[in-house]
């Protein structure tokens, strides 16, 4: 390969290779000269030029492949670029020739591509100087296009593409010709034909006029013929087109404005054309209404996705200020989308419809606009919603019910609320706490209006609208107790509504179920609340018939919601929710006799409901609160299960007694039975097993079912790599939500709240926006299937003979399409049983079973349908890792090895080699050594099957299965397979792009195979690497961005094995490319790849993502748009750019990072940015201070009142020249080009916290740096030495004004991120001294600040948890000993004595809007705070005393110096805290004795006071532990102290403490320390309470110091041995411990175990320091006795 590395073709080294190397050699030839001419010098370029230019075009006649031809094509257009341009048009000419030759054989073809990609390059590159010769040009290329094949039109359109490209205007007499050719393919049989044309109309709209204006029409119906029968590619690139077209038409480019005099089309017309492909697909246009509905036919669902997707290019393309001001207009459009009877015609389609607009919707709102635009969007979607609901009710009000058309429009409705509410929902999420003013302006209304949709006629509405509270209490918490109240009041009151009961009650369901999504949870009393109205509701549901049905299921829904508050609520209501499950179910197969006799179809109904919300509840019990099921529990759920089990094979009699609309509520009890099964483990219902599997095996073969209904489990039991071979991967692409309802055999995609209404309360499924339960009828099939995976294991091996012969039986006696589905669910439920057998680590069984289920398997494999057939693939291998025997193995894969050598066909062919692939992939490469050399010849042999694509993508990616799955045993075959991958690579079309993601697959296991090996120097390795390197240019050059991810992770494997070979240079811009990628499997990719090298070498990274943006100038680079926040939206905003835009500019790579974070929603792609962030910042920071504070304090100073498009910085004067050139009508038509300076939107709620978080990390990353950092004179002079050095002290202002920004914003997290800074910033600049005023510390200036920033942390609405960390802030603050002026102290310390108020008024007085224990945390945080502020007073007070000796020793001189510096006397502190110590000592004391009882062993229980202690109720225990565990030391040391101080004098009851306590907290505070109130407080006298306080203080000492665990904090530790000195400093507490020799003696043991475990020097010396204490003391005692 190294002989290829010269400018001119070495052919002398081409003769001597063989054959089948020289296509490699010729490509790394023309890669290498790729690079070179670039970079040569001009003069040596012009000496070789026309060798070179024989050399290349010698290559256009030797059949280059697809890779080699683009890459000649480029290399002689640059060569004339760069060199002379003589002769040209001699070989333009030969092109031409060439591509007017008769010659039709397909060993021509090749040639004939590659001259015809030759012109296309060279009219890209050079354009206007070949401008006389272009009609001739595109003449030749239109004639041959008419006469080529498939891939020949794909290169002629990409050809022509260029050449518009390169002329611009300049073609405009060619335009109409080219249009006419192209436009009849756009419905050609070849995919990649279709997405040719779309791209080539793409270019030619950009000068083309006619196409947005006569045209228009005629293009559109083009698109929504081009979507029916697409595929994913063509849906992208057409989308794009008529998305494109249409914003053109609507606001044309200014550059052919000027030109021509356009007519303008209107808004409504524009989207009057899209809405007709969405309502009719491909069919022509919309005839008047009536006539329309009567031509029936449903729209294809492929067209009306693709136009789903156009309609978001569309608005794209005009951006999101164009967006915010016409917002109104175009919602109302979308949302009449779904209440048109053509998009609702069945549930499904409807289902369908929403999927879309809801996508319309997420898709501009959720990213186009900024947080300020985005809540005015959420204010005319309450309009909107307000609107409908008032047309509902006049419809529902109105007494004449005759006409018809008022209930049709209340049908349509349901769908049009269903989308407004989902994502008014997604938008208050998104915008979190920043949401509150649309809750708080009682203009909006938003509240009421969603309130008003539960009382909606349809239930879908009500649920929505359920949805939507859900979102709004989760975004803003202290919403979410207020809600659960109102809901529950309305309820009350209007109980005798049917639409009343079952909205609010799905309202209150919803809230409940986000309750786990508060840290600060709800009041414990509301769990009480919950179940007393559920209870009352199930009590009254007899009373009324026509409410029976809706209070059954409301409050039943209740208790299933109530159980995921967790064990620590329902272990209350346990003993009650047993009862009622008991009695909802017949006692007796007597009783169950009796109850199918009477009863009607009714009273059926509302029983089977009930029974199946019962079992509902069960499960929700069962999966929430895993703690409670103890044996004795799962005992009593176990009767009524049962019973539910024995009625199940009575229920068909009575859907044959009362009709078969019953059936549904029978499939629900079903479905609830299957559920709360799965989650039990199967030894407590083995006795029923027999009944059970019946109904299992009925369920999924569709014995009773006439509807060919099939499971959607089949996917996700598949191996998650099968994806291409499934097509699933389009699970991962950005359209996710519309793509699935084209996914054949399953039902994703027609998910819908209505389908399951107990899913409101669940957790929703990773990746999901709202849950969507899949329609009963599969979620049925899907639980039996999940349940018989899990009894499987557990089934005696002659029932599973039975039933695998059964299946047999089932698949033979079915017939067509019904056949299909019945394997589908039996292939899904075997995979599921082999799965569980293979997790429980148990075989499949004798001979006999594994004979009949080979059978069944092996009949799959060459079975017309993929999906099963990879199925099969998958259950053999499962099976082989089951059997876990050589001769079985070796049977199985004999027996496809001969399948494999006869069959000729492409359905075994695929299937046969599929099963080597899984055989290995199970079994390893141990297991199937022997079979290794077979296997990968026959795949090898078969991967070169030109005649088959599929059967070229099954074999390969099998074989790259074996190649993971062989490891080391594979590196004999590495050298043949990597030759096959790179010659298919070089040879195979790229239209067949699942061969090269394949190939891709096999480079990237090959990579891993050979391993560390790949860092050697041999010749062979150095081939293998080589190759290697080859092959992802090859692949990285492609079109398709699944074969460009596929490149990234082999070049990711690469740089982990051989970090040298991996050129830096030119992957990270590349990689930038892609973070802009329209694909989200690319941009994940790149993000997952600059992660890895950035946790190495993160300066490179950074400094090539840079050249990027240095190179911007040229025309060749990507299209780079200029400004910090322009994240890659610009590129899509901006569809006339020439070229995908990445922004990198002055902020770097971290910028456009940091950009991204606003717009990904995808969770594994944002966890890669932060941790790439988190990598640079760890390298980079330190060195590059002011670039990464700089970057953080964009991103912070981006407050939320930023309107989404206000340009950061300059840029206001041009704008403002610009308007006055243009009238009003042009003025923001301006999209162009300009369009790009503005930034897309201001940095969301959620990126700023993480920019606070990295403000944080890199005060953390300087504290272990530079002593420097934190020392202004240091700084200052290592300044003037070098003043490229910086340092964090200079930039303290900054820091402050960062963490004041973040402290005082709307959103909470932002708000805990901004303290943590504050405190960091405090704690490590306290005690920074100012060089230009000695005695004082630079922290000084910044007094305001601070007080700023804290005050808002302690008003009423302030979250417990913020409102903590204030505190923790504010005795940070105080003690750090920076404030020296008495008035700002008295700010700080007025907070921290309007929060003491707020802890004495003791419990259960303010109203509680969160859990009980949120409180305890706020008060212990206080009084920990008040402790900190103590010891600090206390320590300042003992230095005082001890200095002024030396103060009177000075001179004269001396003590003026000391008069000078205005700092606070030393007793200020003191005396602030004084008239607070009464009330203080006595609430420390109190939270020591919870303490204490708190760190209780556990049976010790019992013990506890019943109703809690002073600060914690018994209900919310365990939570308040870790409160106390965080708090107790500093106030086990300020209680020591106050003890001391006071010489253990005070008593419990003095006279101070009654006044600084009103009358009404007296009792309160006896209450607190357990006294009854009647007793007399003083019942205990001094030397007893002393006792009692001592033996506190050293109780808790000695149980903490016994054992502290591991991750317990120093400063605990510290402040614990602290408290000790400090009591045995009192005479009391020495005479004590003198008298109580055994607390001496467990005291020094427990101290010396701690000097030997704890290190720091600190505690070792405070150890010994108790130590002396301790022996000062024992001394004493004996000269007392001695004496």
């Amino acid at each position: 390969m190294e002989l290829a590395h010269s400018l001119l073709l070495n052919e002398e080294a081409l003769a001597q290779i063989t054959e089948a190397k020289r296509p490699v050699f010729i490509f790394e030839w023309l890669r290498f000269l790729d690079k070179v001419l670039v970079a040569a010098n001009k003069t040596d370029v012009k000496e070789k030029q026309k060798k070179l230019v024989e050399q290349l075009t010698g290559l256009i006649n030797s059949s280059p492949g697809p890779p080699t031809r683009k890459l000649l094509a480029k290399n002689l257009a640059a060569l004339y670029s760069i060199g002379d341009t003589f002769t040209v048009f001699q070989t333009l000419d030969k092109c031409n020739d060439i591509i007017k030759s008769k010659d039709d054989t397909a060993a021509y073809l090749p040639t004939k591509l590659a001259a015809v990609a030759c012109v296309g390059a060279f009219y890209e590159k050079m354009g206007r100087m070949l401008g006389s010769s272009f009609p001739e040009t595109v003449n030749n290329l239109l004639k041959s296009l008419k006469s080529a094949e498939s891939q020949g039109r794909s290169e002629i359109l990409m050809s022509l593409r260029k050449v518009l490209n390169g002329l611009g205007g300049a073609a405009a007499s060619c335009h109409r010709d080219i249009y006419k050719n192209a436009r009849s393919l756009l419905t050609d049989r070849s995919m990649a034909v279709r997405c040719a044309v779309a791209k080539c109309l793409l270019e030619l709209q950009n000068e083309a006029v006619f196409m947005w204006t006569a045209e228009l029409e005629n293009v559109a119906t083009l698109c929504f013929k081009a979507l029916e029968n697409s595929n994913y590619g063509v849906r992208v690139a057409v989308s794009k087109l008529l998305g494109t077209v249409m914003a053109t038409a609507l606001i044309p480019k200014q550059a052919t404005v000027m030109r021509q005099n356009v007519k303008r089309a209107t808004l409504e017309e524009v989207l009057e054309l899209m809405a007709t492909g969405f309502l009719r697909g491909g069919s022509g246009f919309l005839k008047s209404g009536g006539e329309m509905l009567k031509v029936g036919g449903s729209v294809n669902r492929e067209v009306r996705v693709g136009v789903t997707q156009a309609y978001v290019v569309f608005v794209t393309t005009l951006g999101g200020q164009w967006l915010e001001r016409n917002f109104a207009t175009f919602l109302s459009h979308v949302l009449d989308l779904v209440s048109h009877p053509r998009a609702t015609q069945t549930h499904v389609e409807a289902v369908y419809s929403r999927r879309c607009v809801s996508f319309i919707l997420r898709a501009t709102v959720g990213s186009l606009l900024g947080e300020k635009a985005q809540i005015a969007a959420a204010k005319d979607i309450c309009q909107a919603i307000g609107k409908q609901m008032k047309a509902v009710e006049a419809v529902v009000n109105d007494a004449n019910s005759e006409n018809k058309s008022g209930a049709a429009d209340v049908a349509a409705s349901q769908h049009v609320m269903v989308c407004a509410l989902q994502e008014l929902g997604s938008l208050v999420q998104s915008l979190n706490a920043t949401a509150s003013p649309l809750i708080q302006e009682p203009s909006i209304g938003l509240l009421e209006t969603v309130t008003s949709v539960l009382l909606h006629p349809s239930m879908a509405a009500r649920l929505a609208a359920a949805w939507c509270l859900r979102c709004v209490a989760v975004a803003l918490p202290f919403q979410l107790t207020p809600f659960l109240d109102r809901c529950a009041e309305r309820l009350n009151n209007l109980k005798t509504s049917p639409e009343a009961v079952s909205g609010y009650s799905f309202a209150m369901a919803a809230l409940l179920g986000g309750v786990h999504q508060c840290p600060l949870g709800i009041p414990h009393a509301k769990g009480k609340m919950v179940v007393s109205i559920a209870e009352d509701l199930l009590r009254t549901a007899a009373q009324n018939s026509r409410l029976s049905l809706q209070r059954t299921q409301a409050g039943w829904l209740l208790l299933g919601a109530l159980m995921t508050l967790g064990p620590s609520v329902v272990r209350y209501h346990l003993p009650k929710m047993l009862l009622l499950w008991r009695n909802v179910f017949p006692r007796s197969l007597k009783e169950l006799e009796a109850e199918k006799a009477r009863g009607d179809s009714f009273t059926w109904q509302v029983t089977l409901e009930g029974r199946a919300g019962a079992l509902c509840a069960m499960r929700s019990f069962v999966a929430h609160c895993p703690e409670l099921l103890t044996e004795d529990v799962i005992r009593k759920l176990m009767t009524p299960i049962e019973c539910a089990m024995t009625m199940m094979s009575h229920i068909p009699s009575v859907i044959k007694a009362h009709g078969a609309h019953l059936k549904a509520s029978a499939a629900m009890v079903r479905l609830r039975l299957y559920d709360i099964l799965a989650l039990l483990p199967p030894k407590t219902y083995e006795g029923s097993f027999n009944a059970l599997l019946r109904e299992l095996v009925a369920e999924f073969t569709l014995t009773d079912n006439s509807a060919n209904t099939t499971t959607s489990l089949l996917r996700s039991l598949c191996h998650y790599d099968d994806s291409v071979l499934l097509g699933s991967w389009l699970q991962e692409t950005d359209h996710k939500s519309i793509e699935d309802q084209l996914q054949p055999n399953s039902a994703s995609g027609s998910g819908a709240l209505e389908h399951d209404p107990s899913s409101i309360y669940l957790r929703i499924p990773a990746g999901e926006a709202v849950p969507g339960p899949l329609p009963l009828g599969v979620s049925v099939i899907d639980a039996s299937v999940a349940l018989f995976g899990v009894v499987f294991p557990h089934v005696s091996y002659k029932h599973r003979l039975q039933m695998l012969d059964h299946f047999a039986e089932c698949v033979k006696q079915a017939k067509g399409v019904r056949q299909q589905a019945v394997q589908l669910n039996i292939f899904t439920a075997v995979l599921s049983a082999l799965k569980g057998l293979a997790e429980n680590k148990s075989t499949l069984g004798p001979e006999e079973v594994r004979k009949s289920a080979l059978t069944l398997v092996m009949g799959a494999l060459d079975n017309p349908n993929p999906i099963l057939r990879c199925a099969a693939g998958e259950a053999l291998g499962r099976m082989a890792q089951v059997v876990g025997e050589a001769s079985f193995i070796a049977r199985m894969a004999q027996y496809s090895f001969d399948k494999l050598k006869s069959a000729r066909d492409v359905v075994s062919r695929t299937g046969h080699s599929l099963a080597l692939g899984c055989l290995h992939r199970y079994v390893g490469g141990i297991g199937s050594g022997q079979h290794l050399k077979t296997s990968v010849s026959i795949l090898l042999a078969l991967a070169q099957d030109g005649t088959s694509p599929e059967v070229q993508t099954w074999s390969l990616h099998s074989l790259a299965l074996i190649v993971d799955s062989s490891g080391p045993m594979y590196r004999g075959y590495v050298e043949p397979t990597l030759s096959l991958v790179l010659t298919l690579l070089l040879t195979v079309p790229p239209s067949h792009t699942e061969v090269h993601q394949c190939l891709g697959r096999c480079l990237g296991a090959i990579i891993t195979t050979v391993g560390p090996e790949l860092q050697g120097n041999g010749a062979t390795i150095s081939t293998i690497r080589s190759s290697c390197l080859v092959g992802c240019a090859i692949t990285q050059d492609h079109s398709d961005s699944l074969v460009q991810a596929a490149a990234i992770s082999c070049l990711q494997q690469l740089h982990m094995f051989a970090p040298r070979h991996v050129n830096l240079s030119s992957l990270v811009p590349s990689l930038c490319v892609h973070l802009c990628s329209s694909h989200l499997l690319l941009r994940r990719a790149a993000v997952a790849c600059l992660r890895q090298l950035a946790q190495r070498e993160a300066a490179e990274v950074c400094e090539y993502a840079m050249s990027l943006a240095k190179n911007a100038g040229d025309k060749e680079s990507s299209g780079i748009n200029i400004n910090p926040f322009t994240p890659g939206a610009g590129s899509r905003r901006d569809a006339h750019s020439r070229h995908q835009g990445v922004n990198i500019t002055e902020t770097g790579l971290e910028g456009v990072l940091f950009g991204m974070l606003d717009r990904e929603t995808d969770r594994k792609l944002c966890s890669d940015i932060h941790d790439t962030l988190g990598h640079m910042l760890s390298s980079l920071a330190v060195e590059n201070l002011s670039h990464w504070l700089m970057l953080c304090k964009d991103v912070l100073a981006a407050s939320s009142d930023m309107s989404t498009a206000a340009p950061l910085g300059g840029g206001k004067d041009e704008e403002s020249e610009k308007k006055d050139e243009m009238d009003d009508d042009t003025m923001f038509t301006t999209l162009g080009e300009e369009d790009k300076s503005k930034p897309s939107v201001a940095p969301r709620w959620a990126t700023r916290v993480f920019a606070a978080d990295c403000l944080c990390r890199v005060i953390m990353l300087c504290e272990n740096a530079n002593k420097a950092h934190f020392d202004l004179a240091l700084a200052r002079s290592a300044r003037l030495k070098n003043p490229k050095n910086d340092f964090l002290v200079l930039h303290l202002s900054d820091l402050i004004r960062m963490a004041f920004m973040a402290a005082t914003d709307h959103s909470n997290q932002l708000r805990m991120a901004g303290l943590q800074a504050l405190e960091d910033i405090i704690k490590k600049f306290a005690l920074v001294p100012e060089p230009e005023f000695p005695g004082h510390v630079i922290l000084e200036q910044y007094q305001a600040n601070v007080g700023a920033a804290l005050r808002p942390a302690f008003s009423q609405d302030t979250p417990s948890d913020i409102t903590a960390k204030a505190c923790q802030v504010c005795s940070a603050w105080i003690g750090s000993g920076v404030v020296s002026d008495l008035n700002d102290l008295r700010r700080v310390h007025n907070l921290l004595v309007s929060s003491l108020d707020k802890v004495q008024a003791g419990k259960g007085s303010s109203s509680q809007l969160y859990r009980e224990s949120a409180t305890t945390m706020e008060k212990l945080a206080v009084l920990k705070a008040w402790a900190e502020v103590y010891v600090v007073a206390m320590k300042i007070k003992k230095e005082a005393e001890t200095k002024p000796k030396r103060v009177s020793k000075s001179t004269e001189e001396d003590e003026d110096d000391f008069g000078t510096v205005d700092e606070l006397p030393p007793d200020s502190l003191i005396t602030l805290v004084q008239p607070e110590l009464p009330a203080l000592s006595r609430l420390w004391l109190a939270a020591l004795k919870d303490y204490a009882l708190l760190t209780l062993p556990a049976e010790f229980a019992t013990q506890l006071p019943p109703d809690g202690g002073a600060f914690y109720t018994p209900e919310t225990i365990d939570t308040a532990r870790l409160h106390y565990r965080n708090s107790w030391a500093p106030i086990l040391h300020a209680v020591a102290l106050w003890l001391n101080s006071t010489g253990f004098n005070a008593s419990e009851s003095t006279e101070e403490t009654a006044a600084a306590m009103p009358n009404s907290q007296k009792r309160a505070t006896a209450i607190m320390l357990n006294q009854t109130p009647g007793t007399p407080p003083a019942a205990k006298s001094l030397p007893e309470i002393n006792k009692d306080r001592m033996h506190l203080i050293l109780g808790v000492s000695i149980q903490f110091l016994c054992s502290p665990r591991p991750e317990e904090p120093v400063e605990h530790v510290t402040s614990c041995l602290q408290a000790l000195h400090t009591l045995l400093d009192s005479p009391c507490a020495r005479i004590h411990i003198a008298e109580d020799q055994l607390l001496g003696v467990e005291l020094l043991s427990v101290l010396h175990r701690l000097l030997l475990t704890w290190d720091p020097p600190s505690v070792q010396l405070l150890v010994t320091g108790v130590v002396q204490q301790i022996m000062k003391m024992i001394l004493r005692k004996k000269k007392i006795i001695l004496l």
